[in-house]
């Protein structure tokens, strides 16, 4: 018979599909069976429309059948088969669905799943495969057909032979290169490793001979004997977990589920399984967990939720489900209502995915807050493992997704000595209190000595003690909350004073001007301002930066960058009350060195207050022992 050549510049386009859409080669095997999956799904939906068609369910199935001396892989299912004209018609003409047409032709096309929308799946077969032969026998007719083709030259379609309904797809594997190894998709765990990860959900059973051992009857047990044997076996679930209903599922299911599939020993922290209708109807199968991987926090961990239609995995991480803030969450979701591109692989980014993912970060968000309200321990641990990724989200572009993360955020409260919540720290404000307070540092027991802290917490306002890197930037991005605005301690007006303190310490400055002068005078370039303050504490200095730039930012970048040189501006504070500062005011008038060396000696007092390096240690202490003398 006459090869006949492909239609509509097919050629071209099936040498762009094998080289440009599909990016993995095993991908191959995944469409063929959907397509298998699809044949039989029309047989069974006719079955229902069409009195004369019957059909033994139990007979749909799947099978692989491996011929390693021949390099063949055939894949054969029990579905409706097609003409030779439908041969031609579906096969001849690149992206022409015979999936996609009958659903079209349904009247009651919601009512019937099917996967293969879109004819190029069938033609990834040609990444794998020198010759490709399609023996198929439409339900009803008495004459089979096969097709063959190399996937260049055209094709020919010629009578053949088929005992019964259904269609082989019989593909001659390429010879090994030292690039790729085709024969890998002749063996038995290969084929194993790759019906689990992309077909396990097919509703069909996928069956393969595959090699068993057992003991030989009769042989000792002192001197067991062993043979070896092949039997029938199906590689699929065929019932995803998430298509089940939740009160038939056992949280142990649920866990060894999670522990099999993302790989992870430890029990998660919480289980979410939800289904939702509507414009876009989905399922899934949501896992909190309960640990950091190790590589969380690195530009190696990847994010996303697995991404099935119709129990066909299309995604193995899909990004655009899971927004950044809770990207620890690992997962699955299942839609047939997506629209797909070309190749499963391929999806439109359109408002489907955007709903879907909106949904989800919805209740990922009740899940968690539900866990803050009603078990605030494992709460506190998932927060030690996570929350500084709630953290990140609530300051990432510009504040956008704050909405989403800043009720789930936890922070040290020096009063309560423990994490709490931004609302529980506006619930227990003291009466007049109209900021947010808080301070950033390196460590809790740092910042509770700060002189700042002592100041409020004699007025009986709470500090918020903050020691992660990001943490200075969440006030700073969220700006207010429940109406009421953050002040950073160290670097602004705490908003204590009141106008008789205001007067106070205009008229204290300017009686002391000289003071202030020869202290700026004999710090030089080292601070931009010296001042008084009228919040006295027990320290004699106080040293804080202009706005701007705080100390908690400038050791930030210089972590980041050991070449960065622009520190923060610094400003002293002197507390007049204080006998120190008094003895160096006495100084001043009589004493000029013993002045200048008690400016240096509360100088570095407030470095070492405000956790910053003296820059000359040796000084200092040969400065500490003069005055020991």
């Amino acid at each position: 018979m006459a090869k006949k050549q492909f239609k509509a510049e097919s050629k071209r386009l099936l040498d762009l599909m094998i080289h440009s859409i599909y990016t993995h080669q095993e991908i191959f095997l995944r469409e063929i069976i959907s397509n298998a999956s699809d044949a039989m799904d029309k047989l069974a939906y006719t079955a229902l429309t069409d009195d004369k068609v019957s059909v033994n369910r139990e007979e749909l199935k799947i099978t692989l059948t491996r011929n390693e001396s021949d390099g063949v892989l055939t894949v054969s299912d029990r579905g409706i088969g097609m003409t030779k004209e439908e041969l031609e018609e579906n096969l001849g003409t690149i992206c022409k669905s015979g999936s996609l047409g009958f659903k079209q032709n349904m009247e009651q096309t919601e009512d019937i799943d099917i996967i293969g929308q879109f004819g190029v799946g069938f033609y990834a077969a040609f990444m794998v495969s020198d010759n490709v032969t399609v023996i198929s026998k439409k339900y009803g007719e008495d004459t089979a057909w096969k097709w063959t083709s190399n996937g260049g030259d055209g094709y020919t379609v010629t009578e053949a032979q088929r005992a019964y309904p259904g269609t082989d797809i019989i593909m001659t594997l390429k010879k090994d290169t030292e690039d790729e190894q085709y024969s890998r998709f002749l063996k038995e765990w290969e084929l194993r490793s790759l019906v689990k990860k992309y077909s396990d959900y097919i509703r069909y059973p996928i069956c393969m001979q595959v090699q068993k051992s057992r003991r030989k009857e009769g042989s000792s047990d002192e001197h067991p004997e062993y043979e070896s044997y092949t039997e029938m076996e199906t590689l699929n679930s065929m019932v995803p977990i998430w298509q089940r209903n939740k009160k038939d599922v056992t949280a142990e299911e649920y866990n060894t589920f999670y522990r099999e599939k993302f790989m992870d020993y430890s029990e998660p922290a919480r289980v979410i399984s939800f289904s939702a209708e509507g414009n876009v109807s989905f399922k899934a199968l949501l896992y909190i967990p309960s640990k950091a991987p190790f590589d969380y926090y690195s530009k190696d961990y990847k994010r996303g939720l697995q991404l099935y239609s119709s129990g066909v995995m299309i995604m193995d991480a899909c990004e655009d489900l899971l927004p950044e803030h809770f990207s620890f969450v690992r997962g699955v979701v299942d839609s047939q209502d997506l629209s797909l591109n070309i190749s499963r692989e391929l999806l439109q980014h359109d408002r489907q995915l955007k709903i879907i993912a909106r949904g989800i970060e919805k209740k990922i968000k009740a899940e968690l807050t539900a866990m803050l309200e009603n078990d605030r321990e494992k709460y506190c641990d998932f927060f030690a493992a996570f929350g500084r990724q709630l953290k990140y989200g609530a300051v990432a572009q510009y504040g956008a997704h704050k909405d989403a993360t800043q009720d789930l955020l936890l922070f040290y409260s020096n009063r309560e000595q423990k994490l709490i919540t931004l609302k529980e720290y506006i619930d227990s404000m003291a009466e007049g209190q109209e900021k947010i307070y808080y301070l950033a540092g390196e460590s809790v027991d740092r910042l509770s000595k700060m002189p700042q802290v002592r100041t409020l917490k004699d007025r009986g306002y709470d500090v918020l003690l903050l020691t992660d890197e990001v943490d200075e930037f969440v006030p700073q991005t969220l700006m207010t909350y429940s109406e009421k605005s953050f002040c950073n301690a160290a670097t602004e007006d705490l908003g204590l004073q009141t106008e008789e303190e205001k007067e106070k310490l205009k008229e204290q400055t300017e009686k002391k001007q000289s003071l202030l002068t020869f202290v700026k005078d004999s710090l030089g370039d080292d601070v931009t301002q010296v001042r008084l303050v009228t919040n006295a504490t027990s320290a004699p200095v106080c040293l804080v930066p202009a706005s701007g730039m705080s100390f908690e930012m400038e050791k930030y970048m210089k972590r980041m960058n050991p070449e960065f040189n622009m520190p923060a501006m610094r400003i002293l504070e002197l507390n007049p009350e204080h006998p120190a500062v008094q003895a160096l005011e006495v100084a001043v008038a009589t004493d000029a060195q013993k002045a200048k060396d008690y400016v240096t000696l509360l100088y570095n007092q407030a470095l070492l207050l405000a956790d910053l390096p003296i820059s000359d240690p040796a000084a200092y202490t040969e400065l500490v022992c003069k005055f020991m003398k």
